[in-house]
């Protein structure tokens, strides 16, 4: 099929590995073809293989825009309409025929087709485009392939294209025994000159969704000065469709057509930016443009070093769209696409330095995002966990437990993981589970039209004209805009997927919350008390409507879209309807349960109702089960530690004494710091008879203490580290153990006149603060001897003339202690 060499747009660079490839699939039934953008890798390989073998090549591509327009490249070279030799298919559209040998589908629907019939009957060999890109789909396709080789159809051949260099990994994936042979095609690209052009004053870097709108300004101002400088078209990379309009705006009144290009654009008008015109042009472009597909004419490139990528919070069970910097090897790739035709140059919106700076590659996306459709693919294809699948990476598993426990609240895997009937039925409307399950349980309770329509709001990527989605349904349903008509394509193949239902008799914003709610569920909010725009999640997590909101003042929101801001502890609502308590009822399914537990300080013993984090009421447990109060209270003491008991000054002496000892003298002496005390208070017998807050409060902490103390030390407590010592005087003074690691005695001077030595306490040398008549430190010391014979003079020369009824002899060492001073007039 692949037209003769001459043919205008045939003689590109892959043209001359084309032998190489084939030889390569003949022999190893699987191979690994590097090519950079441009080279023609998406349109020449599989004409030549559909030349060469006997069924259909079947062409994956990673985007609808991508999968149009290498169908229609094809045909063209063919000099044939597509849909007859060369055909495609994408979710809702599909151009082919008895004749197509070659036909050209998204990712995502290949896995539909190989989850309907692994065995691909007619399919000769299967062609996966930009695998570098590692979406979710992508990684999907290719383990599910190669499973069918192994298993099926060891004589499918299967080639895996990308446009990077690092194929030594892929090659091992693909091949059994041995890597697959890997086939290089050198790129014959003009030089691109780069032009680092930073804005300056520099501009904040991207904060979640957010995008610093001087940088738009630089965008605009760089694109106009590009078109001064260069010849030929301009393309323009932004990170989405909001920064792809704000950036035409500015550019009103070029003398150039701007024309968008990006994934929420109807077809004709994302086809419309791929043909060539008469007239200059400035694409602006996600980065749908920067492997995939070809823009004719570009011979400049203005990139914004953004992108944006899919992010899962995995503790809030939210996810969302956010900003990040590109990566280097996306850089050099959007470069590239100045060079096809001649010389070319890239303007790039940050310095050298920065990019040096930058990561290599993207973050594969099953490293970020929600993998609960990839987890229900995988327990339909029959391998729940993913094992002796040839995914490029495992799913981490914490994210991967969080899709599990959805599909299992869905119903849609049973309790080993495996696909239920339900889960079968969920796959089978092409769209994320839950969305999946709004709209099969939404038809008979709203109808199988507006079950569908909202479901489209839902999952057709429309920009959202507020955060009031019934609002913005009401707007489609009048408007005649491509997002419009998107929107109408998408719920009428919904429809189709829809148990059938007439229209129930409710209001629009009825409807549309039990829709939401119902796709979901833990995202139902209320609001919290004394406030407008505040609420608690189902889900546990706090959320907040944006200023000047039409939902302020809802009492329940069934939430369709939140994002969490890096840094910030509550969501963002994005998109909300308002609902009444009767709805959250009916699809949030409220439980209802003796619950004991500890909460704001105190133990809650009470017959709940909630619908998740939310309580709806709550009764007193007469009789709460004593196991569960005693693990209430040691979850109270796990939290607050020990400050929950009373301490009485004995307590307290009695820790401080322990915690010397453990200083000084090590195991088996108990610690008693905060975390030992924790442990030790709740796995021992404190607990057993406490039945309330307040019975933590009558727990005798003392003997807790003493029973901390191994049995063989118990005895040993007072004469190792006693709480009173006995001076030379007789006195018994008491220890100061509150620095476990320096026992203390304060004690007069003349007090311990003939003592050599402290002696050990807690198995170390007691320091002595040494004091005058009047109770004030004259000096501290744990080396006595040592002080009688240095420091002693220098105090008694200081103070006995300040104290003259006192005894200051000269040899201290060897002179009786007292307590008394001599009686005045002596």
């Amino acid at each position: 099929m692949l037209p003769p060499p001459g043919t205008p747009g045939t003689d590109l660079p892959v043209r001359a590995v084309l032998p190489a490839v084939a030889a390569a699939l003949a022999g190893a039934g699987s191979a690994v073809l590097v090519a950079p953008p441009g080279t023609g890798k998406t349109t020449l390989v599989p004409l030549a293989l559909a030349g060469q073998l006997p069924g259909r090549v079947l062409v994956a591509e990673p985007r609808r825009v991508a999968t149009r327009a290498a169908a229609r490249r094809m045909a063209a070279l063919l000099g044939e309409p597509v849909g007859r030799s060369v055909g495609y298919s994408v979710r809702g559209d599909s151009r082919r025929s008895e004749d197509t040998r070659v036909e050209v589908v998204t990712t995502g629907l290949l896995v539909r087709r190989l989850q309907a019939d692994p065995e691909l009957p007619g399919v000769a060999a299967v062609v996966l485009d930009e695998c570098h890109e590692r979406h979710l789909d992508t990684d999907l396709a290719l383990a599910f392939v190669l499973d069918v080789r192994a298993a099926l159809r060891p004589e499918l051949a299967l080639l895996a294209m990308s446009a990077t260099a690092q194929a030594g990994r892929l090659a091992r994936l693909l091949g059994a025994a041995a890597p697959a042979p890997v086939v290089e095609a050198s790129g014959t690209l003009h030089d691109v000159e780069p032009v680092w052009c930073p804005p300056e004053p520099p501009v904040a870097p991207p904060h979640g969704g957010r995008v610093d709108p001087r940088l738009l300004d630089a965008v605009a101002a760089t694109t106009r000065r590009a078109l001064a400088e260069t010849s030929g078209d301009v393309l323009v990379f932004l990170p989405g469709a909001a920064e792809i309009a704000g950036v035409g705006s500015r550019l009103a009144g070029v003398d150039a057509d701007v024309r968008p290009l990006h994934g929420r654009l109807p077809a004709a008008e994302q086809d419309a930016a791929l043909v060539p015109s008469p007239r200059r042009r400035v694409v602006l472009a996600t980065d749908v443009a920067e492997s995939s597909l070809t823009v004719p004419g570009v011979r400049t490139v203005v990139d914004a070093g953004l992108a944006r990528v899919p992010r899962f919070d995995v503790s809030r069970g939210l996810g969302t769209l956010v900003t990040v910097r590109v990566s280097r090897s996306s850089a050099v790739q959007r470069a590239g696409r100045a060079g096809r035709e001649g010389p070319g140059r890239v303007y790039r919106l940050w310095s050298e330095a920065e990019h040096a700076r930058l990561p290599a590659a993207p973050e594969p996306e099953i490293a970020v995002a929600d993998l609960t459709g990839l987890a229900l693919e995988l327990a339909c294809w029959g391998a729940p966990d993913g094992r002796g699948l040839a995914l490029p990476d495992p799913p981490p598993a914490a994210a991967f437990s969080v899709a599990r426990a959805a599909l299992a609240g869905l119903g849609a895997v049973d309790g080993s993981g495996r696909v239920t009937a339900r889960g079968r039925s969920l796959t089978a409307v092409g769209a994320h589970p839950r969305l999946a399950r709004a709209l099969l349980d939404g038809a008979p309770r709203v109808g199988r039209r507006r079950a569908a329509e909202v479901v489209a709001l839902l999952s057709a990527d429309l920009p959202a004209g507020s955060d009031d989605l019934v609002a913005d349904w009401r707007t489609l349903r009048g408007s005649r805009s491509g997002a419009a008509a998107r929107w109408r394509e998408e719920a009428g193949r919904l429809a189709r997927a829809a148990p059938p239902a007439p229209d129930a008799d409710l209001p629009d914003d009825v409807a549309a919350g039990l829709v939401v709610g119902l796709a979901h569920p833990e995202w139902l909010a209320r609001r919290r008390p004394g406030t407008e725009r505040t609420y608690l999640l189902a889900a546990g997590t706090g959320a907040e409507l944006a200023p000047g909101t039409a939902l302020g003042g809802a009492a329940w929101l069934a939430v369709a879209a939140a994002d969490r801001a890096p840094g910030r502890r509550d969501a963002r609502v994005r998109q909300a309807v308002a609902v009444d308590e009767a709805t959250a009822r009916e699809v949030g399914g409220p439980t209802e349960g003796p619950e004991v537990g500890w909460r704001d300080g105190d133990l809650v013993s009470a017959r709940v109702e909630r619908l998740g984090a939310i309580v709806l009421a709550e009764r007193p447990l007469p009789d709460p089960d004593p196991a569960a109060v005693a693990a209430a209270l040691a979850e109270g003491l796990r939290r607050e530690g020990p400050a929950l008991l009373r301490w009485t000054p004995a307590a307290r002496a009695l820790r401080e004494r322990l915690a010397a000892a453990h200083a000084g003298l090590g195991e088996p002496w108990p610690a008693v710091d905060e975390d030992a005390l924790r442990e030790a208070l709740t796995t021992g017998p404190a607990l057993a008879v406490a039945r309330s807050r307040a019975d933590l409060d009558r727990i005798d902490v003392v003997a807790a203490l003493r029973s901390l103390v191994p049995w063989q030390l118990a005895g040993r407590l007072d004469e190792l580290v006693p709480e009173r010592v006995e001076v030379p005087t007789g006195s018994r003074i008491r220890v100061d153990y509150s620095d476990p690691e320096v026992p203390t005695l304060s004690v007069r001077l003349q007090e311990v006149f003939g003592w050599a030595a402290a002696p050990p306490v807690a198995g170390r040398t007691l320091r002595l603060q040494l004091l005058s008549p009047a109770n004030r430190v004259v000096a501290t010391t744990s080396d006595l001897a040592g002080f009688w014979g240095t420091g002693y003079p220098a105090v008694r020369s200081e103070l006995r003339g300040r104290y003259p009824r006192h005894p200051w002899p000269e040899d201290p060492a060897t002179a009786p202690a007292t307590r008394r001073a001599a009686p005045r007039g002596r």
